[in-house]
């Protein structure tokens, strides 16, 4: 064969694998969209590079910044259906050099490269290997690698020229998509949210008991789009009617779901007639064997006897709510025992009171108290006692408005961290 059919072979020879190049590219931009599953879109993308590079194994690995110590994690693995081997691994040495690097990696004979060959031992099922970046906006996403030629060939500068145009093109529809399910995965997260904000609308009382005598407001505003605090209402008979005001551990679904809990359970054992020291206790019991010993709640739990202007009330842990008496005194109510949910067998006490016209009890949640300006300063118990004072003539309901106008006038720019929660009952003159 003379020199001149050399060339011509030589020629035709790259100008299959050209055409062989395009046709694998234009399967990859055909085939695959970015409204597709992640999922689905890496394992066509790895199935025809294993099929076209004719490897015995491919697989591509994306990069979760938020695990620091295993970055990378291989979500689709493929190898030649005619083989029956063991998926290969890639090292932490190989990711990490890739991870340092962002660079194409082309070994072809991985038990003499001195980068890694100490690595590996005999039954290493890797002999060579072409691993490429996928990177979008010169950010590193993951790697595409393909494993062991199946021809006595070795990898190309062709083969990693060809497989990085790959890389390329398949790491923006690769985070396309990922965003889309994200998106797809926030709208559901979002209705779900909105459904269970309803659920916990509904839970709370549709208007406040009308008890002569007494004039009764309570508020509450989530930090999320549902909360951990919580109040009720609930009737016994005509001369008691219970109220409470409870603060569950932790934010958003879990604590809603964990104080729609404990309010159910509250609700049913008021009707039982008990007193309040042993309803507490009843509740107290059933959350601790029903949660996880993380999980508490602090509650204040009392009746009210509008015909003996009495309350007797049981305080499990709570903030210790205010009584404004006419005389200018102020007390805080504090009888009761442990936050539920601690110990199985908490014992409580409960006290009862009696109270005058004019007399006023503000139950709050820490996140009244607790809120924070942007000097990480808090409002504090004592600045809400100072204020309540200058404001006791006023209705609940205007008092509720005036501290909450207040509060957020402290906090000023600073996000709410916590639910923010107010019940007041006020005796009339």
């Amino acid at each position: 064969m003379n020199d001149e059919d050399k060339s011509l072979l030589e020629e035709n020879k790259h100008l299959r694998n050209a055409i062989a190049e395009l046709a694998i590219l234009n399967d990859i931009a055909t085939t695959i969209n970015s409204t597709q599953p992640v999922e689905q879109i890496v394992d066509l993308i790895v199935k025809k590079c294993v099929k076209h590079l004719d490897v015995e194994q491919g697989a591509i690995m994306l990069l979760d910044e938020k695990d620091k110590e295993k970055p990378l994690h291989t979500m689709i693995r493929e190898q030649q259906s005619s083989l029956d081997v063991l998926p290969y691994r890639f090292d932490a040495q190989l990711t990490g050099w890739m991870l340092k690097n962002q660079a194409p990696l082309l070994v072809n004979n991985l038990k003499e490269d001195e980068r890694f060959k100490q690595l590996l031992d005999k039954t290493t099922p890797i002999e060579s290997f072409l691993s490429v970046p996928l990177r979008v906006k010169n950010k590193m996403q993951g790697i595409l690698t393909v494993f062991n030629k199946r021809s006595s060939e070795k990898f190309s500068s062709s083969d990693q020229k060809l497989l990085s145009i790959i890389a390329s093109q398949s790491a923006q529809i690769i985070e396309n998509a990922r965003l889309l399910e994200e998106e797809r995965n926030l709208r559901v997260m979002q209705e779900e949210m909105h459904v269970a904000k309803q659920t916990q609308i509904n839970l709370l009382p549709k208007s406040f008991p009308d008890i002569s005598g007494y004039q009764i407001a309570a508020r509450t505003i989530p930090a999320r789009e549902v909360g951990g605090d919580s109040y009720d209402f609930i009737k016994i008979d005509d001369k008691h009617f219970a109220f409470c005001l409870g603060d569950v551990s932790g934010k958003g679904m879990p604590a809603a779901m964990l104080m729609s809990n404990l309010q159910a359970t509250l609700r049913s054992f008021t009707m039982t007639g008990n007193s309040c020291k042993d309803i507490i206790a009843n509740a107290n019991a059933l959350l601790y064997n029903s949660t996880e010993s993380t999980k508490f709640a602090t509650l204040f739990y009392g009746i009210l006897n509008p015909q003996s202007n009495e309350i007797a009330f049981c305080n499990a842990g709570h903030n210790n709510p205010f009584l404004f008496s006419v005389d200018g005194n102020v007390r805080e109510l504090k009888t009761g025992g442990l936050l539920l949910g601690c110990l199985p067998d908490s014992e409580y006490e409960e006290e009862k009171i009696s109270t005058k016209g004019n007399d006023l009890i503000v139950i709050f949640s820490d996140g009244i108290s607790e809120a924070m300006n942007e000097d990480e300063e808090e409002y504090g118990e004592e600045r809400l006692q100072e204020f309540i004072s200058k404001h006791t003539d006023a209705s609940p309901d205007k008092i509720i408005e005036n501290i909450l106008s207040d509060v957020n006038m402290f906090v000023g720019a600073a996000p709410q961290y916590d639910d923010m929660t107010l019940l007041i009952i006020k005796k009339e003159e």
